[in-house]
């Protein structure tokens, strides 16, 4: 391992133990980088519910350009400006997994041989964040890769919370790899903790289900599923209806409730 490209934290965090372990993917590199096109970005993401997004630099693990509601979101009276300042804010009991669903995202990555398109791949998973009421609740996070270097080292990323209480109150422990930009990957691994596994799906959709799924979790209407798929109407209504029967689901709301549930967001 050299140690030229380990990620040096100015305020130490749990992640740099797992990220440090794969020095081929990270690069120490601290040259300014351009504002990435976040609008466009939260295009490929989905948020039903608050969300806030902010800019992590995986050289010394500040961040910046962040979106004005994570002070509001959590209480906040200032922007964080190093990611220990929101991994505090993650419940304690929910570190150990967000340490190994990093860890098996790069891990997916690799196996897949996706370093050469990591910026086409999104990772998602959730845990409990404390918001500005003082407690904790359910926040789904996604990452998208946004600059590596030259050597196709890994320099920035962005990150999208969304606090989804109001969905549902149950984590999978389910980490997704996900393809954005039209890319079709979808990897779906579960968390063993403790060396036991937890509720399998009960539910298994096809990859086509998947994706209508998540264009009704961004709230898109059967024509824009549509157009976007390039499929008729009459085939997104009649997914629709299957994954809803499948998945014994009155409305898109049950829906997006148990697929949170079950991994598949």
């Amino acid at each position: 391992m050299e140690k030229k490209h380990l990620t040096h934290a100015k305020k130490p965090h749990p992640l740099t133990k797992v990220w440090n372990d794969y020095p081929e993917i990270l690069q120490n590199d601290n040259r300014i980088l351009p504002v990435p096109a976040i609008e466009h970005l939260i295009g490929e993401i989905f948020a039903p519910g608050k969300f806030y997004y902010y800019v992590i630099n995986f050289a010394d693990s500040t961040i910046c350009n962040h979106h004005e509601d994570i002070l509001k979101i959590h209480g906040l009276s200032k922007y964080p400006i190093h990611l220990k300042e929101i991994i505090d804010l993650i419940h304690p009991d929910d570190i150990d997994f967000v340490m190994e669903a990093e860890r098996m995202s790069i891990e997916k990555i690799k196996e897949i041989d996706g370093f050469d398109y990591q910026q086409e791949l999104k990772t998602s998973y959730c845990f409990r964040m404390r918001t500005s009421k003082g407690n904790y609740e359910l926040f789904h996070h996604q990452a998208l890769h946004t600059y590596k270097d030259e050597n196709g080292r890994l320099l920035q990323a962005v990150n999208i919370h969304t606090n989804i209480e109001h969905i549902t109150h149950q984590n999978s422990y389910i980490v997704l790899v996900s393809g954005t930009n039209g890319r079709e990957d979808f990897h779906q691994m579960q968390w063993m903790e403790h060396g036991k596994p937890h509720e399998s799906n009960p539910v298994i959709f096809t990859k086509r289900e998947v994706e209508i799924i998540n264009c009704i979790a961004k709230g898109y209407s059967t024509g824009e599923i549509s157009d976007l798929l390039n499929i008729s109407e009459e085939t997104v209504r009649t997914h629709r209806k299957n994954i809803l029967r499948k998945s014994d689901c009155r409305n898109s709301s049950e829906l997006i409730k148990k697929t949170f549930e079950w991994g598949y967001l």
